[in-house]
């Protein structure tokens, strides 16, 4: 593309100066050929001087409006806009929300527009399904493109992002229409007008005053928070906020929340990746509209009483960071969590007030005050490791939580304190997606009882880490849900459950630390699978002295993704002729050792195979690089090898 563009603009070694805007622009044209060749002939009658590049860099929505030259683009990208369905354009200009560059997820797209109304239910089909289908409808059309293809998605396509001129096109309209307006550096303060879509960008640095005086606050549908945190940007003149999108990881603290309960039309609250959040106020409960709340990556360990009264509520989706942290000493688990050194701190900070300062920094931008301190502790930390807690990275719920009559998705609940939770899960009967954690001995019956009554689930992640694990925990499981399709199962197991050959629609299956011994029974039992698309063996899923799993003729029909991270004493990985015919991704990553020629044999054998991802090639001997090598060579389907770190 950047040869074809050189020849376009007639574009010698005489200006390396330009070659760096040069890639910017072609960056802006992503291969459209139409916009490649107009605005290279465009440019190739302009003076050749940086100045006037870098401005058709920074000024190309306006150049397409007001420049005869580029006309043509615009018009072919607006027949694009207006040829789509009535249903598409409101979805297609919501994405004017979204910064430059923006990698935005599906699911995070979707919910955001199933809050804005954007769908209703279709002859059986949920508002997800269609909205679903919508994305990937502007997908076909290459109106938003997809960002790389997903092992973790059951969908294969988990996040696009937005052609750099069809984004234009999108802000242009979005704008003519009065639906988004997004306050950055520079931007007109006088709008006034009564915009539905806000989005804050992190380079805004304008005072309260300036805030509230560019547009109607009483008018906005949805805020969404791209960093650099401001108080003030949560206003009680925003009655009709329907969404309100603060994912990230900036500084947002507990007080930052305490006016959250007076947004009573609130249908969407994103609080995700903010670890310094501890704490979700009692007012939530005046959120009665709220449909989706996702604290995933927070520090939040139990929620308020008052959620029971949210009967609308249809996703708590609430995975901390404990999850990925298990050692409350590592750095980067913000300070509150490393117990029991910061109980004390704690504790002064509540009962002595006078001896620190209003503001605590106590990592890195985080701006805790005193009562931020004695919330997470004396309202989160302590009475959850009171209760009987011991596996942080989940939530506890409250008792009553089976009124939510209408959840299809909750994940991650902390079952550790108890089994009374369980009874009210199992009366969750539109339950879809279902996430547990703390699971052992004491409540395993009862975890099995749940598991069989709910018999909707179509997802169902199981995590234990103490050092028992999830053994035995699982085989009192009777029935398990039929349209299964998802199952993650973290901790140890030693053998798999029976129950999991009955599970005829599982597309994904996830094992991680399970040290499974019985290598070639359990490869043998997932390979009779029907419909599974992408095994994820990762983290001592299986344990022993030799490790090695052998791929026999006929197994994993529909097998499309595996993905071997960190099995240890890994010996051997063989496919046999007419293993895994639909195998198109290998993933490996191991320990130096474990890279021996002859570790992978039978790829050659892999008709489907397109791509070997090997993580670190540069810790890799080079014979066994070229052993493999050799191998994808043989392959009629001409895989490559690809390595990242």
């Amino acid at each position: 593309g950047f040869q074809v563009f050189k020849e376009t603009v007639n574009l010698d070694e005489q200006y390396p100066e330009l070659v760096e805007q040069a890639k910017l622009i072609l960056k802006k044209c992503r291969g459209l050929p139409l916009a490649l060749v107009t605005i290279g002939g465009f440019l190739a009658s302009q003076p050749k001087t940086a100045f006037e590049w870098r401005k058709l860099n920074e000024h190309i929505s306006a150049e397409l409006e007001m420049n005869p030259e580029l006309e043509l683009i615009k018009a072919v990208l607006l027949k694009s806009y207006d040829g789509l369905p009535y249903y598409l354009k409101a979805c297609f200009l919501y994405l004017a929300i979204f910064p430059e560059d923006y990698m935005i997820l599906r699911r995070r797209l979707v919910r955001r527009w199933i809050a804005e109304g954007y769908s209703s239910e279709v002859r059986g089909r949920s508002v997800e399904e269609v909205l679903d289908s919508y994305f990937m409808e502007l997908i076909g059309r290459s109106i938003i493109l997809p960002s790389q293809q997903s092992i973790h998605s059951r969908k294969g396509i988990d996040s696009c992002h937005v052609h750099d001129l069809i984004r234009e096109i999108a802000i242009s309209k979005a704008m003519e229409e009065n639906l988004v307006f997004t306050l950055e550096e520079g931007c007109s303060l006088n709008n006034q007008g009564t915009v539905r879509h806000l989005a804050i960008s992190s380079n805004w640095n304008g005072d309260q005053c300036e805030f509230e005086n560019i547009l109607d606050l009483s008018r906005l549908r949805s805020l969404t928070v791209f960093g650099n945190w401001r108080q003030f940007y949560i206003s009680d003149k925003m009655r009709l906020l329907r969404v309100l999108d603060l994912e990230g990881e900036w500084e947002l603290v507990d007080h930052h929340l305490k006016h959250i309960g007076k947004l009573v039309h609130l249908r969407y609250l994103s609080l995700r990746g903010h670890a310094s959040v501890f704490h979700v106020p009692n007012s939530l409960g005046n959120l009665r509209q709220l449909q989706t709340l996702d604290i995933s990556g927070t520090s939040i360990m139990k929620l308020p009483r008052t959620i029971i009264k949210l009967v609308k509520m249809q996703r708590i989706l609430a995975s901390g960071i404990g999850t990925e942290y298990t050692g409350l000493y590592d750095p980067d688990v913000p300070a509150l969590l490393r117990l029991p050194l910061c109980s004390a701190l704690c504790c002064v900070a509540c009962c002595a007030p006078g001896i620190f300062t209003e503001e605590l920094y106590l990592e890195d931008d985080a701006q805790f005050n005193r009562r931020d301190v004695c919330t997470a502790f004396c309202c989160n930390i302590l009475p959850y490791y009171a209760a009987g807690g011991q596996n942080p990275g989940g939530v506890e719920v409250p008792s009553g939580i089976w009124k939510l009559k209408a959840l299809h998705t909750l994940r991650t609940v902390d079952i550790s304190a108890g089994k009374a939770v369980l009874q009210d899960i199992k009366r969750l009967t539109r339950l879809c997606k279902l996430g547990l954690l703390g699971i052992n001995k004491r409540n395993s019956q009862e975890l099995c009882s749940t598991i069989a009554c709910l018999s909707g689930l179509e997802s169902l992640s199981l995590d234990s880490r103490r050092e028992t694990g999830l053994s035995g925990c699982l085989d009192g499981v009777s029935s398990p849900p039929e349209n299964l399709q998802s199952l993650k199962l973290i901790g140890n197991l030693v053998k798999l459950p029976e129950w999991i050959q009955g599970l005829k629609n599982l597309v994904k299956l996830k094992l991680e630390w399970s040290r499974i011994s019985e290598h070639d029974a359990a490869i043998q039992v997932l390979g009779n699978l029907p419909n599974l698309a992408t095994l994820r063996l990762l983290d001592d899923s299986f344990a022993g002295e030799e490790v090695g799993f052998s791929f026999r003729q006929e197994a994993f029909p529909c097998l499309k993704v595996l993905q071997l991270d960190w099995i240890g004493n890994l010996k051997s990985v063989g496919f046999e002729e007419g293993a895994a015919p639909k195998l198109e991704l290998l993933q490996y990553i191991g320990w130096i050792n474990d890279f021996r020629v002859g570790l992978f044999s039978g790829l050659a054998c892999l008709p489907s195979l397109k791509e070997f991802m090997l993580y670190r090639e540069h810790w890799v001997k080079t014979e066994f690089v070229e052993h493999l090598r050799g191998q994808l060579a043989e392959n009629i389907n001409g895989p490559v090898l690809k390595s990242w770190q």
